[in-house]
């Protein structure tokens, strides 16, 4: 008879920190009075030991390992599959989070449909809503498929015994948070809780090579909810964005073991779901005002795609003693920078101005191929003057107002092309190695003093 052992442990309930005695201040995260208690009983062997063979176990040579090339599972949404890297791997992990009422629980019920209407057997988990909810949203979204089997469970043990039995080729789980496990004693959507219940969904998987998707809370931060544990365990990590005012949502990888982490799929939220939006660079651009004194167009890369986007600034004095400095869609730290190289090699003196910065469509662009472009956006808001209609701006800056080449260059100027640009403002390094395009007329910069020349 095996006999058990108590033990008593005291856990952060905001990122996991685990120590033997309560503390007050966690040293994992600084957070002050978030420990609570937590007792495991341990017989000697786990649960989760049993999980593999010990043959699995032993060591073999990496030469000897045999690559089983399997298929993607796709989803009939073109979007959620290029940020997947091309549909599910079996036997793959994917934790997706997001705000509330973003639309996380509508595109895992969408996708599902898509993958029933192709044969495939679905199991839909919800532990926040009953069967009958399921199919009031899925007659909204047109989602209705005989192989898109749903559940209403948060027991995980009974979850794992109707998997088992039903055999589902894709499973959801929505959400994480909401499930336990008669394993561990504390409530649902706690740190110990959720370890234990992503733990025992991805022995699952690994074990039956059922690709399983994990719906996740996020907290007031903007991160996953539960320890950082859960996103090391997973294979994919996937944030919903966009604001719930606004019908635009951005799907984006954070970590992808089976494909590239700067993928990004544009959704519209509609009365009947999730909408493609095939060419978001005509959707970020519809609405762009001409001639407006602060508004600049310039092109990033999100993974393969390159996104047209409108950058727009406002300089205005300030009654303050300490000028705001706004910030959304940019690099806080990075528009900073570009300030300070404006009074510095041009001479404006913007510490007496408030600045603030936007991306127009809510889309969040961090690379320094658009420095330029925000340097310019405030220039032209400062000096009240504004660009010519058709103007695409490309270029990093340095601190000593160099400008410099950026990577993906053809790419870029292949969609500016596309949406009848005319004129584009780029580094002088990239001009060397382009081929001709019609209808584009090439400005080369060097600095940023020839910027200002050529432009105002």
């Amino acid at each position: 008879m095996t006999q058990k052992t108590v033990k008593s442990f005291f856990t952060c309930q905001a990122c996991g920190y685990q120590s033997a005695k309560w503390l007050g201040r966690c040293p994992g995260c600084g957070q002050w009075d978030n420990f609570s208690e937590h007792k495991t009983a341990s017989t000697g062997k786990s649960r989760l030991s049993r999980g593999f063979s010990h043959a699995a176990s032993r060591p073999v040579p990496i030469d000897d390992v045999q690559i089983i090339e399997n298929k993607r599972l796709v989803t009939r949404i073109q979007e959620f599959d290029r940020v997947l890297g091309g549909g599910l791997v079996a036997g793959s992990l994917v934790l997706i989070g997001g705000d509330p009422g973003i639309g996380k629980s509508t595109l895992m019920l969408q996708a599902l449909h898509g993958m029933a209407n192709r044969g495939h057997r679905v199991l839909y988990v919800s532990g926040e809503e009953s069967v009958e909810q399921l199919r009031l949203r899925s007659r909204r979204l047109s989602a209705d498929a005989p192989g898109l089997l749903v559940l209403s469970e948060i027991n995980l043990d009974a979850i794992l015994a109707i998997i088992t039995e039903t055999k589902p080729d894709v499973l959801v789980i929505d959400s994480i948070q909401t499930m336990y496990s008669s394993d561990v004693s504390s409530a649902p959507g706690s740190i110990g809780q959720v370890r234990e219940s992503a733990m025992r969904l991805m022995l699952n998987a690994k074990k039956s090579g059922v690709p399983t998707l994990i719906v996740g809370h996020v907290t007031k931060d903007g991160a996953i909810a539960g320890p950082k544990l859960l996103e090391h365990m997973v294979d994919t990590v996937l944030y919903f964005e966009g604001d719930r005012n606004h019908v635009f949502r951005i799907l984006r990888t954070v970590k992808n073991r089976f494909g590239s982490t700067n993928e990004i799929g544009v959704f519209e939220m509609r009365s009947a779901g999730l909408e493609q939006v095939a060419n978001p660079s005509a959707v970020f651009l519809s609405e762009r005002p001409q001639s407006a004194p602060g508004s600049v167009v310039t092109a990033s890369m999100e993974g393969t795609r390159p996104i047209l986007v409108e950058i727009q600034a406002l300089a205005c004095n300030t009654s303050l003693g300490t000028p705001r400095r706004t910030v959304l869609g940019l690099d806080q730290h990075r528009v900073g920078l570009l300030v300070a190289v404006l009074e510095k090699k041009i001479g404006m003196q913007l510490m007496g101005h408030d600045i603030f910065m936007n991306v127009a469509g809510g889309v969040r662009v961090l690379e320094p191929a658009v420095d330029l472009g925000v340097l310019l956006s405030i220039a032209s808001s400062f000096l009240n003057k504004s660009l010519e209609g058709q103007t695409l701006v490309i270029g990093e800056v340095g601190l000593t107002g160099e400008v410099r080449a950026v990577g993906n260059f053809q790419t870029r100027l292949m969609e500016a092309q596309k949406m009848g640009f005319e004129r584009c403002i780029v580094p002088s390094g990239n001009l060397k190695r382009i081929k001709a395009f019609p209808g584009i007329n090439f400005v080369g910069l060097q600095n940023v003093e020839q910027a200002m020349h050529a432009l105002f």
